[in-house]
C-alpha cells in the first residue's frame, strides 16, 4: 500500500501538517541500543530517513526529535539534519508536542507524530496525523492513521 494511492483521510490530514515529531529509537533507528565498553552509546540511522527529514524542512514543515532517552548521538544527528527542536530526556512527549504547537500558534490537528511503542501511544492519539513504522508494537498500530 505504501506505493499505491493514499487514502483520502490521510491526504486531508497530511495537508494540514505544519510540524512533525519523531520518536527516535525504533522509528529513526532499528531499535537496538549499542553500548561500547566505556559506556558510550551508538545508534544506526538510515541516510534515506535523513533525506526525508531534510525534504520535510525544505517543504516548510518543522521537524522535532522527541525521545525519552538522554542521547548525545540524537543531539548530533539533529544538528547534522538542521533540526532546531531536539528534545531528549522527554518522557511527556504529548506535552512536548503541545508546547511546540502552542509556540507555533497552531492546533494539534496541524501536528504529526511518528512513534512505535507504548510510550508513544498518548502522543499518537493526540495529534492530527499519527504515523507508525510497520514493525510498531501491536498495541500501538490501531492508533495510527498511516503505517509505513
Amino acid at each position: 500500500m505504501a506505493n499505491g494511492p493514499y487514502p483520502a483521510d490521510v491526504l486531508e490530514r497530511a495537508a494540514r501538517i505544519r510540524v512533525i515529531g519523531f520518536d527516535v529509537d525504533g522509528t529513526l533507528t532499528d531499535g537496538r541500543l549499542l553500548y561500547a565498553d566505556d559506556g558510550e552509546e551508538s545508534k544506526s540511522f538510515h541516510v534515506q530517513d535523513g533525506l526525508g527529514i531534510v525534504l520535510l524542512r525544505h517543504a516548510g514543515i518543522e521537524v522535532a526529535l522527541v525521545t525519552a532517552r538522554v542521547s548525545a548521538v540524537v543531539e548530533r544527528r539533529g544538528r547534522e539534519l538542521g533540526i532546531a527542536r531536539v528534545h531528549t530526556h522527554t518522557r511527556e512527549k504529548l506535552a512536548c508536542m503541545r508546547g511546540i504547537a502552542e509556540e507555533m500558534g497552531i492546533g494539534m490537528d496541524q501536528v504529526a507524530f511518528m512513534g512505535d511503542d507504548l510510550p508513544d501511544l498518548a502522543t499518537l492519539r493526540g495529534v492530527g496525523l499519527a504515523i507508525v513504522p510497520a514493525n510498531a508494537h501491536d498495541w500501538v498500530k490501531p492508533a495510527a492513521h498511516w503505517t509505513t
